[in-house]
């Protein structure tokens, strides 16, 4: 069954080339000839992906997508201040657009409106639609966005790897395929405040272990500290490079073997800590690793001097995993010293009968964005799965209704700006996770219809079966592919000490 599915995802990818061949081609179907419509029809047209009343950022790739109306011919017409900027026309309804002419029109867009006029070819009679307005803000997002490609399922996790995109086009480079490395299982990518030059990552398998690539330099430790049974899974950089949060998890799979949710994935045990890169010690207190309470998903605030994370009671044998609910907590660290205050809970999610997972704050302290769910904390498998955002100013929670679907909205990271973020989301098909964008006001609070990545076959998402997983938004690409390929087949590391204080 594995070799199938693996076959059949190769020959869709073959096909999905071959059809972004024909794209390509098409973009000769842009043109400075316009045909006019003859009649008019009182409603906008159906297009995948749904690239409408949306606010786009300035600098992002073209957003081709699909007229997914009847029609024997097909017209876009992009308008700027009522100018015809860009006329495409073909017979299949896939409108591709010069990246070229895009970044031009982008251009004398920011802070403007872009209109999209289709006509469409019916029973020879051309007939317009209500035309599609979208906004282009002057807010750059982020040049690059780095991800883990790997297939929805369990059984093939030993085919993935961690890639990287240019957002300003459609270049996609591959950071690390574990093909290069016998297959082992790579994830939990991490950077420093949006910087590719403070980065880290756990390799799972013969050579194991956690590499971490500072100003650099690249070390790979065992993040297993000395007497303890669990090591690193979840990361957070501290602002100033030379820590990074870590919980260490025992985490577990499990299938239901009813109901809408086939798997649960689980922590039997969790415990925090703060690794010293210089030391090589993983700091943690009392409070932040008995057998009282599990925590995980570690996030600094912006100072670096609040470590958030999330708590629930720990699992015992018996207890049903609906029972298991996470609240968001905080704990002051005091870096000159290395030691922890006493934690507390920011937001009691569990009194509600709700579950809390990937707290992350807005790069200028004001914002909390996480995820919210019925119970456990690995909110890609719960469909319930909603952003929520928690204005820490104000102590006020809200759900973003304008990003949350009744599908799973998952991981999710800002923008360096702090004015973009991007989260993962299930609700284009209920089975894989494609990166949404939403734009941010930070002075308002106010999100944004958010849109799917832009890909070059408007018929990608159709036919790729790959899901992105962990989406970072990074402001440079990682050029050392060679050296991190080296350092994790390197059977050397370096052994850490546990410090509870």
């Amino acid at each position: 069954m594995v070799q199938k599915l693996l076959l059949i995802d190769k020959i869709k990818t073959i096909v999905v080339s071959l059809v972004g061949l024909g794209c390509l081609a098409l973009m000769g179907g842009c043109t400075d000839s316009y045909q006019k419509p003859e009649v008019f029809v009182d409603r906008q047209p159906q297009i995948f992906p749904d690239y409408s009343g949306i606010v786009f950022p300035v600098n992002i790739a073209p957003m081709n997508f699909r007229i997914q109306e009847e029609g024997e011919e097909f017209q876009l017409v992009v308008e700027l201040d009522g100018k015809q900027r860009l006329v495409c026309r073909n017979k299949d309804g896939k409108m591709c657009m010069s990246e070229k002419k895009w970044k031009k029109i982008m251009a004398d867009a920011a802070g403007k409106e872009l209109s999209f006029q289709i006509a469409i070819k019916h029973c020879g009679v051309w007939e317009g639609y209500k035309e599609i307005t979208n906004s282009v803000s002057r807010d750059s997002i982020d040049r690059y966005l780095a991800y883990r490609l790997l297939y929805p399922g369990y059984e093939l996790w030993n085919e993935m790897g961690i890639y990287q995109r240019d957002l300003n086009g459609f270049e996609e480079t591959a950071i690390m395929e574990n093909r290069e490395f016998g297959k082992q299982c790579v994830n939990c990518h991490t950077f420093k405040q949006n910087d590719t030059s403070h980065f880290m990552f756990h390799v799972r398998g013969k050579t194991g272990g956690t590499v971490i690539c500072r100003d650099g330099s690249i070390e790979k430790i065992n993040s297993k500290p000395n007497h303890s049974t669990i090591g690193g899974t979840y990361s957070a950089w501290h602002p100033n490079g030379k820590f990074i949060a870590m919980s260490m998890n025992n985490v577990q799979q499990f299938f239901h073997s009813q109901g809408k949710k086939q798997i649960e994935v689980a922590d039997l045990n969790a415990d925090m800590g703060v690794y010293d890169i210089e030391n090589h010690q993983m700091l943690s207190a009392p409070m932040l690793s008995d057998s009282t309470y599990m925590e995980t998903f570690p996030n600094w605030s912006p100072d670096g001097r609040v470590l958030y994370f999330c708590r629930a009671k720990q699992y015992q044998k018996g207890m049903n995993w609906n029972e298991v609910r996470y609240d968001l907590c905080k704990v002051d660290f005091f870096p000159e010293s290395r030691t922890f205050g006493t934690p507390e809970c920011v937001y009691a999610a569990s009194d509600s009968l709700k579950s809390v997972s990937f707290p992350r704050v807005s790069p200028d302290g004001r914002y909390l964005l996480f995820t919210q769910s019925d119970y456990g904390n690995f909110s890609i498998w719960h469909p319930e799965s909603d952003l929520m955002l928690m204005d820490l100013k104000l102590e006020v929670i809200s759900n973003l209704k304008e990003v949350n679907s009744n599908q799973v909205e998952s991981f999710h990271t800002w923008s360096s700006s702090g004015k973009w973020f991007v989260f993962s989301s299930k609700r284009l098909d209920g089975l894989w996770a494609r990166p949404f964008f939403a734009h941010f006001n930070p002075e308002t609070g106010k999100v944004d219809k958010p849109f799917v990545l832009p890909q070059e076959n408007p018929d990608f998402y159709s036919n790729f079966t790959r899901t992105y997983n962990l989406p970072e938004l990074i402001t440079s690409p990682i050029e050392n592919q060679q050296e991190l390929l080296e350092v994790i087949s390197s059977s050397q590391k370096t052994n850490i000490e546990l410090v509870v204080r």
